[in-house]
């Protein structure tokens, strides 16, 4: 999930979410939806500053749609 990996990244980086609003223009609420899962289709602008912001490679969104489809099918 999009959102966990935004959580994961930010507290390693130890960055606060208020902090990670001000870095990427993203308000502190939204980023809170990502990554608490309640907003599930964000845009990927608003994807793209967040992992440019904290060094995510914007090619996992790949993989993390492909393991989705996967569970899904499995279940």
């Amino acid at each position: 999930m999009i959102g966990d990996i935004i959580r994961q990244k930010r507290k390693e980086k130890g960055i606060s979410l208020s902090e990670l609003s001000r870095m990427t223009g993203v308000s502190k609420s939204y980023l809170s939806y990502i990554e608490r899962g309640m907003k599930r289709n964000p845009s990927i602008d608003v994807i793209k500053r967040i992992f440019h912001t904290l060094h995510i490679p914007i090619s996992i969104l790949a993989s993390e749609e492909e393991n989705r489809n996967i569970r899904e099918l499995i279940n």
